[in-house]
């Protein structure tokens, strides 16, 4: 019985230390965490919309009562608008997908960007590659539709071979993103 009662707090006193030490730990890499998750996102901004020189955040009440909306940004190039980026996260087949969405005032998209995701490797994480980039240069006029076979025409997007619920799922957050572009901010 002394025995058992010896592990025991040989056990607590180790989960003790290993508790402290990740807690220290984690206090430590916050902060340099934080600042790449802010300088992925400014990336991002710039990748898809690469004609703003800077980015303004664009108050929340903007935009709220809009689907699958996390944020947006005004771009502006020498204190004029160029356009907006705008971050959604609708579903996709393993949970939500960060898609980062470039619109520019001629009423186009200017590009696409996936973000954190849980989908498929190897089938729902071609979003990133070649896929995306399907996006580009489609007018904000009409809401984009996914297609599995044929030629994509103005307003379609050829889905992913094996992941449809993924192109559907970027798709939405592409037509939220536009959306919320045509109702409030052009």
């Amino acid at each position: 019985m002394k025995e058992i009662a010896k592990l025991g707090i040989i056990l607590f006193i180790i989960a003790a230390v290993a508790a402290c030490v990740l807690g220290y730990v984690n206090d430590i890499t916050k902060a340099p965490i934080e600042q790449q998750m802010i300088q992925a996102n400014v990336k991002a901004r710039q990748t898809v919309l690469p004609d703003a020189t800077e980015f303004e955040e664009v108050d929340k009440s903007e935009y709220e009562g809009y689907e699958n909306i996390i944020e947006v940004y005004k771009g502006l190039k020498d204190g004029e608008v160029v356009g907006y980026t705008i971050k959604t996260n609708p579903n996709g087949y393993g949970g939500p997908v960060e898609v980062m969405i470039g619109l520019s005032m001629d009423e186009v998209i200017t590009g696409v960007s996936i973000g954190n995701h849980t989908e498929t490797p190897g089938l729902g994480a071609k979003a990133s590659g070649e896929f995306k980039d399907q996006y580009n240069g489609k007018s904000t006029e009409k809401e984009l539709t996914v297609i599995k076979s044929g030629e994509a025409k103005d307003n379609e997007i050829m889905a992913i071979s094996g992941a449809t619920i993924t192109s559907r799922a970027v798709t939405k957050g592409v037509n939220s993103a536009m959306k919320l572009f045509n109702e409030k901010l052009k």
